[in-house]
């Protein structure tokens, strides 16, 4: 092995070990996660060959347990349980991040495209889109 290649090696190995996104694993966006708003809780897991989420819990789930899916864009969807919701799916892994899936707010009733990426060990960036650059991103947190 050359010089040069060693070096180009090592450069990598050290940019992938220093930065938590890039050494992530398939699997390292598995559990649960804290929303940003409402303190809602998303158990991300695998779905076949793609991810997908659901809503376990948040302050409109603990005020009303039976709390439903009212502002739903579909009206035959409204009747149905906000708690155990599917939030996200249909996931391709990208490299360090998650494209092509979609994501779900329960808040308005709109699903968007999406995409998931690692922020570090605990910590996840989502980038939601009603049409590019009409886009929102919110960083989750990992639960214990």
């Amino acid at each position: 092995m050359t010089l040069l290649k060693r070096a180009a090696m090592a450069l990598v190995a050290t940019a992938t070990l220093g930065n938590p996104a890039l050494a992530a694993s398939p699997d390292a966006i598995m559990g649960k996660w804290q929303t940003p708003t409402r303190h809602g809780v998303v158990e991300i897991a695998r779905c076949g060959e793609s991810i997908c989420g659901r809503l376990l819990e948040s302050d409109g789930i603990r005020a009303d347990a039976d709390l439903r899916d009212v502002n739903n864009k579909d009206a035959a969807k409204r009747t149905r349980k906000v708690k155990g919701l599917a939030m996200l799916g249909g996931f391709t892994r990208d490299g360090t991040k998650w494209s092509g899936g979609w994501i779900y707010n329960a808040e308005d009733g709109g699903t968007y495209k999406a995409t998931i990426t690692p922020a570090g060990p605990d910590s996840l960036k989502l980038k939601g889109c009603i049409v590019w650059p009409l886009c929102k991103t919110q960083t989750w947190t990992r639960l214990p």
